[in-house]
């Protein structure tokens, strides 16, 4: 048995119903992965098996690549689409060089708060969990870091556009922050339409398995 399996994760589970799932498929108890990704997210997962868990700790810092679709219209409050709707701004048409000047404008270190239903805990507690009770919650704010953000496709119908992007960040860094960040920066609310990871480091999405 392989001690690290690459599982491409869909959407609509929990990075643990990946787990149990294995589990109950090769029979093995003992297993981990390094990072988790929300059930809206899809991609890619390390998973360690037996003494691989060992090796999972190396793996959590490594850079990160993800493909995302950004919606430019409207912001909501998980900063994804099942949050509800704080903001909304009709879109015109936009370039695609307005988009990659910002783009390119995004790459380096940024500051930038932490969604509030991110995994990040407070006290023990991640933070998704005291926002979906109506705690308040203050966001923290960490710096991030972007290393490429390569725009791949848009189109823009009605009072919305939706841009497709690649983003290859830092460990620690938050999609959902960048998303919104992006809007700010081209003056419309922003919000995460759909997020797939696509590497960990050397590991490809191209090498995964599914479950």
């Amino acid at each position: 048995m392989e001690e690290i399996l690459l599982v491409d994760k869909p959407v609509g589970i929990t990075s643990f119903d990946v787990i149990r799932r294995l589990r109950k498929e090769l029979g093995i108890k003992k297993m981990g992965h390094a990072g988790t990704l929300d059930p809206r997210a899809s991609g890619l997962m390390i998973i360690g098996v037996g003494t691989g868990t060992k090796k999972l700790t190396e793996y959590i810092k490594l850079p990160k690549e993800y493909v995302t679709e950004i919606l430019l219209g409207e912001s909501r409050s998980t900063g994804d689409m099942e949050g509800e709707v704080l903001e909304e701004k009709d879109v015109p048409e936009i370039s695609k060089e307005e988009i990659e000047e910002t783009l390119q404008s995004m790459v380096g270190t940024l500051t930038l708060p932490v969604s509030l239903y991110s995994a990040i805990k407070k006290d023990g507690v991640p933070m998704y969990k005291r926002a979906r009770k109506g705690e308040t919650v203050e966001a923290p704010i960490r710096d991030m870091e972007v290393t490429e953000a390569e725009y791949l496709s848009h189109s823009c119908s009605g009072t919305r556009c939706v841009v497709q992007v690649r983003f290859a960040v830092g460990s620690g860094t938050y999609i959902r922050s960048l998303g919104e960040e992006f809007g700010k920066r081209l003056g419309y609310p922003a919000v995460l339409q759909s997020l797939r990871r696509t590497k960990v480091g050397e590991f490809d999405i191209k090498n995964a398995r599914e479950v």
